[in-house]
């Protein structure tokens, strides 16, 4: 028995105390007891430490941080969408002064490629809620530029002729600017959330638009009940603004934002298509702006047709 007590490893490295060595060292007292080894202990290494929680302090700090790089993201995009715009109309405006573009023309190409060009840098701003925000300073930048050159505050002739019909300035607080603003209903209201808004600023930016373009060149038959309309812009007006809206949501769609049953959806915008080439071919355009009409009339087609 004893010597089972007394054995010791022959590990060099690791020395145990015997039965003998652990009765020298043990000392009793009524209150204390102490236990001593002649060795020390072998160093243990901890090999898994249990993974702590984040504190309140480090996770404020990644929001904080998070927040802080969203409002650079949107500020940037903001900047660089706003130059887009701006030179957009330049280069426009020189065209015109230089009587290299004719200024109906130079209108209605302004009038699909801004909207168009605007909507599709949607996906550059960033997933924060103050996104939207941020895109619509674009369009009110340009709000306000109409306001000042169309109350003739400021006066720039390369603009008015650039975007008007006739050239009068006070052709900017019509048209131009119902325009501007369908873009910021369309951008704080359904933003990158629904196809609602795609649809409807595709229909009243490439529908709308391309159709005057056509109307003008090949719209020598007139539809009977407008003969300011002719049948070449309608089917144009319904042709384009299907063909961009699907082209829209399928730019959408492939990013992630929307998902849709590709079938249902070419029925729904075939039919919102339709609805609006009515509209706007009817002989309304002295009291309600096709800037406004074909729109909205769109955004009720379609919040119809995809709610259902």
């Amino acid at each position: 028995m004893t010597s089972l007590l007394s054995f010791t490893p022959s590990t060099p490295s690791l020395h145990l105390p015997t039965f003998s060595n652990v009765r020298h060292h043990l000392r009793l007292s009524p209150t204390t007891l102490l236990i001593s080894y002649p060795h020390p202990l072998p160093r243990v290494q901890i090999l898994y430490r249990a993974p702590h929680a984040p504190s309140r302090r480090s996770l404020s700090a990644s929001a904080l941080r998070a927040a802080a790089d969203g409002l650079l993201q949107d500020a940037g995009a903001t900047a660089f969408v706003l130059a887009g715009a701006y030179g957009l109309v330049l280069c426009f405006d020189n065209l015109t002064q230089r009587n290299l573009l004719q200024q109906s023309l130079s209108r209605k190409l302004v009038h699909i490629l801004s909207g168009l060009l605007f909507m599709l840098s949607w996906p550059i701003f960033s997933t924060s809620t103050a996104a939207r925000y941020f895109a619509s300073v674009v369009p009110l930048v340009n709000c306000s530029r109409l306001l000042l050159h169309g109350l003739s505050i400021v006066t720039n002739e390369g603009l008015v002729k650039s975007v008007t019909r006739e050239g009068n300035p006070k052709e900017l607080l019509r048209g131009p600017l119902y325009y501007v603003l369908i873009l910021i209903l369309c951008a704080l209201v359904f933003w990158r959330e629904s196809p609602v808004g795609v649809v409807s600023l595709a229909m009243m930016c490439g529908g709308d638009g391309v159709a005057d373009i056509m109307g003008r060149k090949f719209g020598s038959i007139k539809i009977p009940y407008n003969k300011k309309k002719s049948w070449a812009g309608s089917i144009s007006m319904f042709l384009f603004g299907f063909l961009i809206s699907i082209g829209m949501l399928y730019y959408y769609s492939f990013l992630g934002y929307f998902q849709l049953n590709w079938v249902e959806t070419v029925e729904k915008v075939a039919l919102i298509s339709l609805v609006a080439t009515i509209v706007e071919s009817l002989p309304i355009t002295d009291v309600l702006d096709d800037n406004i009409s074909v729109p909205l009339v769109s955004m009720a087609a379609a919040y119809l047709s995809f709610s259902l």
